[in-house]
């Protein structure tokens, strides 16, 4: 039988570096020839970093991105290289998949499948594909595809699979992460191609943070019968090699007369030789990586979002405020693991109504980090501050806009370090507050990236436990996690005074907001009306708020942000219009 060595080279590019995505593909390069691969694939739109939104307006972008490809070139002899990147052609442009051997570019594959849902807009700036591509090396046909074309059941690309045989299906991809989602990808999409293909599915998966996505890698390899045999790393850079044994291909005369019957699918088939493979083994490499629990991938997710977010847009060091309170505790240590407790610097700023018990944890917690605390009462300020609006606003109690004053204070607080110092200012909302608005516009709000921005409430406690147990030993202080949640802007404040108990609200949240239910069928499912109404209420109202908020890691199937786009004028209700 055929036998073939295949490098799949799970990179993590910046969008728009060229110059470094081009080191990365280059490196990986030699390092697939170096292990005796005939043929290396690289992620989709490996050149430019993925997505790059409107910089594909952009001519000179394009046309930058094209003189970096030719710069590629001369590293490909005696391999065969599969670089995604953006082509332009007659006024258009394509998602493509460049084929290089030997310094040239032999053949191209422009992406069918442009995906326009969630957080795609391809369709924005690319014009689909025209017809599938295969190559030949010797006895072996590989088919190109990328990333969606694997998604739809049925679409042209499968029927072009079916009808042309190949024995290799190479598919590079720029799939996010979002939780739970992996199994799906690797078993159902990757899988079921295979199986219905009867092809070997080699799909190639992109990794890192770009803005609010992260991309987890986890590239595999799917046999002719769809079982998963090798995998790379989740949540880092890979190379994995596989070894793979194909079937001799049909005769190929058959198959172009099969093609000008059928003629449902354009095809380009091109011939390339191809490099002998050295020191090839007889079966494929079998890599071992182990799943990962919701908790596991959710954890790592953030890590890798945090870690990315920081370092690509040229930040050394980070400052967040730490209350004692669960959210600015899992914030700290997820940027610690991302950073180096060198370059996490807390600030506790305590007001007449912080507890002992809160004031206590974040000491314990930043000593359990190894991170630098300094501590800035806000009292004198706040008094301050009521001294001078109390002609005014009227004087007395100012309510909640005297709770926001301290909230605000505090972001002031953070921004004049960050100012100061160069530090980024981590926000330490949850999705659970920020869907209802339970947080202080330029306040608690107030910073450059939203660590936990997409975790609801439940989540951050099961997140945060698991840390514990990873690190065996309480690195969050158990009180932390014990204590009833509290803004402590007034005396005795409870989160539960404003809201339903987070076991209620976030179910109802995750129903309204990632499964678009409407109240009387969230009501179906069990929970009280009022509240329903109540919650969906407060989502509504409180956009103009989360409209202006950070980016943060995604992490759920609907995120606020890119994945939910609803108007800040918005006065539909269901059943009243």
């Amino acid at each position: 039988m055929p036998n073939i060595r295949i490098a799949q080279a799970q990179i993590n590019p910046v969008v728009g570096d060229l110059k470094a995505n081009a080191s990365f593909i280059v490196r990986d390069i030699k390092r697939a020839r170096a292990q005796g691969a005939s043929l290396v694939t690289f992620p989709e739109l490996a050149v430019c970093g993925y997505p790059p939104e409107d910089l594909l307006i952009k001519p000179r972008f394009i046309s930058d991105c094209a003189k970096t490809l030719e710069g590629i070139l001369p590293h490909t002899r005696d391999i065969i290289c599969v670089v995604g990147y953006p082509k332009a052609e007659d006024g258009k442009l394509y998602n493509a998949a460049a084929v290089l051997y030997d310094g040239q570019i032999k053949a191209e594959y422009r992406k069918i499948e442009l995906p326009n849902y969630g957080v795609f807009d391809e369709m924005r700036y690319f014009t689909p594909g025209g017809g599938c591509q295969f190559v030949e090396l010797d006895e072996i046909r590989i088919m190109l595809t990328i990333c969606e074309d694997l998604w739809i059941e049925g679409n042209l690309c499968e029927q072009a699979a079916k009808g042309c045989a190949p024995q290799i299906c190479l598919n590079i991809s720029a799939s996010p992460f979002h939780m739970g989602k992996y199994p799906l990808r690797r078993g159902r999409i990757v899988g079921g191609f295979a199986r219905r293909t009867s092809a070997w599915v080699l799909h190639n998966n992109l990794v890192g943070g770009q803005d609010e996505l992260v991309f987890d890698g986890g590239s595999v390899v799917a046999d002719p019968q769809g079982n998963i045999v090798a995998c790379a790393r989740r949540f880092a850079e890979d190379l994995l090699i596989s070894d793979l044994n194909v079937a001799p291909e049909k005769d190929l005369a058959d198959l172009l007369e099969i093609h000008r019957h059928m003629k449902p699918w354009p095809a380009v088939m091109t011939a390339l030789g191809s490099p002998a493979p050295k020191n090839a083994k007889t079966d494929i490499s079998i890599v071992d990586v182990p799943d990962l629990d919701k908790t596991e991938e959710v954890h790592q997710a953030l890590v890798l979002g945090t870690r990315d977010y920081v370092r690509k847009n040229g930040f050394k060091k980070v400052v967040l405020g730490l209350s004692g309170g669960i959210d600015s505790a899992l914030t700290a240590a997820i940027a610690v693991e991302a950073l180096g407790a060198e370059n996490v610097k807390a600030v506790t700023m305590p007001s007449q109504f912080t507890s002992g018990e809160t004031l206590g944890d974040a000491g314990e917690l930043a000593k359990n980090l190894g991170i630098e605390l300094t501590t800035i009462p806000i009292k004198a300020m706040l008094d301050c501050y009521l001294k001078e609006l109390a002609g005014p606003l009227g004087g007395g109690d100012l309510g909640v806009a005297g709770e926001n004053l301290q909230a605000r204070i505090r972001g002031n607080i953070l921004m004049a370090l960050s100012n100061h110092f160069g530090y980024l200012v981590l926000t330490t909302g949850n999705k659970s507050e920020t869907a209802v608005g339970y947080c202080t516009l330029y306040g608690d709000t107030a910073g450059g990236f939203a660590v936990i921005k997409d975790l609801p409430k439940t989540l951050v406690y099961e997140v945060s436990e698991y840390i514990n147990r990873r690190a065996d030993r309480e690195l969050i202080p158990q009180s932390t996690i014990e204590r009833p949640p509290t803004a402590e802007l007034r005396p005795e404040q409870k989160d539960t005074d404003s809201l339903p108990p987070y076991e209620v609200l976030d179910p109802i949240l995750k129903a309204y907001v990632e499964q678009d239910l409407v109240q009387d069928q969230i009501v179906e499912l069990g929970f009280d009306s009022e509240v329903v109404g109540r919650v969906a209420r407060l989502v509504d109202l409180n956009e103009y708020k989360r409209r202006q908020a950070a980016p943060g890691v995604k992490i759920t199937p609907k995120a606020f942000g890119k994945d939910r786009r609803l108007p800040i004028t918005n006065h539909y209700r269901p059943g009243q219009n």
